[in-house]
C-alpha cells in the first residue's frame, strides 16, 4: 500500500483496500465512538456477563469512560428490591467486564433502581430513539458525500429499532 498526502480530511491516507471506519469523516468518527463499542458489546453479552439471576433483574443503562475527573463507570438499573443482589455483585461483574475486553474497562458500577410497573409504562411512551435521531442528524447533514449520509441516516435508523 501506498501513502497519498492531499487528502483534505487526514494527513495522510491509505490506497487500497480501507477500513469503514478509516473512510469516514473525524467528526462522524466522534459521533459513532461517543457510546462506542464497549457500551454495545456489553448490551450484547450482558446475561454472559451478570449471569441468569441478575440478568433477569437489571440491564446497563450507561458507560462514562474515564477522563482527567473520573473513572470509568457502568450504570446499572435495577429492580427495586435486589439492589442488595447486584451490591454484593459488584466486584464479581467487574471483574467479569474487565476479563472479558481483556483490560480494565470498568472501575466502577453505579446502580440506579426502578419500579417494574412505572417502567414499562415509561417505554411505552418515550422515544429515546428519536432523541438521539435528533441529537445528531446536524452533525451527519455537515457531511458533504450524499452516500456517506444516506448510509449514516440508516444506520441511526437500525440503531433506533434496536
Amino acid at each position: 500500500m501506498q501513502f497519498k498526502n492531499n487528502s483534505k480530511q487526514r494527513n495522510r491516507s491509505i490506497q487500497g483496500l480501507r477500513s469503514f471506519k478509516d473512510t469516514l469523516p473525524k467528526n462522524i468518527k466522534k459521533v459513532i465512538n461517543k457510546k462506542g463499542y464497549i457500551y454495545s458489546e456489553t448490551l450484547n453479552n450482558w446475561k454472559y456477563i451478570v449471569g441468569e439471576d441478575l440478568f433477569n433483574i437489571c440491564y446497563p443503562k450507561s458507560f462514562k469512560s474515564s477522563n482527567k475527573l473520573n473513572v470509568s463507570t457502568l450504570s446499572v438499573m435495577v429492580k427495586r428490591g435486589h439492589e442488595v443482589d447486584l451490591e454484593y455483585s459488584k466486584k464479581k461483574i467487574i471483574n467479569k467486564m474487565n476479563n472479558f475486553f481483556g483490560f480494565s474497562v470498568v472501575e466502577k458500577l453505579r446502580l440506579i433502581s426502578f419500579d417494574d410497573e412505572k417502567e414499562n409504562n415509561l417505554k411505552e411512551d418515550d422515544n429515546t430513539g428519536d432523541v438521539a435521531k435528533n441529537k445528531y442528524y446536524k452533525k451527519i447533514f455537515d457531511v458533504k458525500d450524499n452516500e456517506i449520509k444516506k448510509s449514516l441516516i440508516e444506520f441511526l435508523n437500525v440503531y433506533k429499532e434496536k
